[in-house]
């Protein structure tokens, strides 16, 4: 397969606006579902993972990533699952990072769990990722086995040494849970301010069936800030990074906190992002089952126009935004995972 020229024809191809005036620049692509963590949140304990045949191969991913570069998006977030468990992962890097070179992106990054950093960091930083994200719900070694069902704490620190010293900036990614992390989340700000990482808090999300009844984790981030306001000083900060995040600085850390809040308060007047699932499925609103199959597209044999057709159609078709609701006994908002989708 031919990736996608995203250089041949500069400004051919007009940008990505869907029907409500927001230009899409920002893709986020899951590259596996698989992951060698089970968060308690995110997926069931005994997880059934695609057979290879439906995931896209990395000459696919390459091909859809490289069209939406050259119709304009400037950020690539790779994501899984766990990424850096996708065998072949780091050459996909190098094939995207060409982008960079030419200037026709602006970013290329991935969010991880961490455990496998300590191997990757180096030949990351040396491809051209400049910023990571890294999940970690707690600074406890007991509870983040529980929560991860198995995870070690320590594994995760040394692949954010490792990524610290390979130069890249890194950010925290911590969702709140009200019964396991609520009252650690001021720690967990104090211990990524003070290695210089910002910390960004989510609310849990309906998506997928889990073991779990996720109304008893629910923690609305804005109590979360007025508890922080009674002993910090947290000011607004003008501050985009892509994504959803609010921020603010917190004074007496010397460092920002984000919060994104799909349920307390939504952020979808200024989204601009879409995101491909490890299958070749565009959804264009996390909270919505909407769906293109732009694998199917490929797999057709069917030329560069008629994946950028797809490509224009599915992003005509993004809702005004989603409706995330948690309820008891209610079914997930959407039925997919969040590791299939790609957080």
């Amino acid at each position: 397969m031919t990736p996608y020229d995203a250089t041949a024809a500069p400004g051919k191809h007009a940008p990505l606006v869907d029907g409500f005036g927001r230009t899409v620049r920002y893709l986020r692509v899951s590259v596996t579902d698989r992951c060698d963590l089970r968060c308690v949140y995110c997926m069931a304990e005994h997880m059934t993972f695609l057979p290879k045949a439906q995931v896209l191969t990395l000459e696919e991913i390459d091909a859809i990533a490289s069209a939406f570069v050259a119709l304009g998006t400037r950020k690539l977030r790779l994501t899984g699952g766990e990424p850096l468990v996708r065998k072949g992962f780091l050459a996909l890097v190098e094939r995207l990072a060409r982008h960079l070179e030419t200037g026709a992106l602006d970013e290329l990054t991935l969010t991880t769990n961490g455990t496998q950093l300590a191997k990757f960091a180096a030949d990351l930083a040396r491809l051209g990722v400049r910023r990571i994200n890294v999940s970690a719900d707690t600074l406890k070694p007991d509870l983040f086995a529980r929560l991860t069902r198995g995870g070690d704490l320590a594994q995760v620190v040394a692949g954010i040494d490792a990524a610290q010293d390979a130069g890249l900036k890194v950010k925290i990614n911590t969702v709140a849970l009200a019964r396991d992390n609520a009252e650690e989340i001021p720690a967990l700000v104090q211990w990524a301010h003070g290695r210089g990482m910002d910390l960004t808090l989510i609310e849990t999300m309906p998506m997928g069936e889990i073991d779990a009844d996720r109304t008893d984790q629910y923690l609305s981030l804005e109590s979360v800030r007025r508890r922080l306001a009674g002993f910090w000083t947290l000011t607004d900060l003008p501050l985009s990074t892509g994504g959803p995040a609010r921020y603010v600085s917190v004074a007496e850390t010397g460092g920002r906190l984000g919060f994104i809040t799909p349920l307390s308060h939504n952020f979808c007047e200024a989204c601009n992002r879409v995101r491909l699932t490890c299958t070749g499925t565009l959804h264009t609103c996390l909270g919505r089952e909407d769906a293109a199959d732009l694998r199917a597209v490929l797999r057709s044999g069917a030329g560069d126009e008629h994946l950028v057709a797809a490509i224009r159609a599915a992003i005509d078709a993004k809702p005004k935004g989603h409706d995330f609701k948690i309820a008891r006994g209610a079914s997930p908002a959407v039925a997919r995972h969040m590791s299939t989708t790609g957080g």
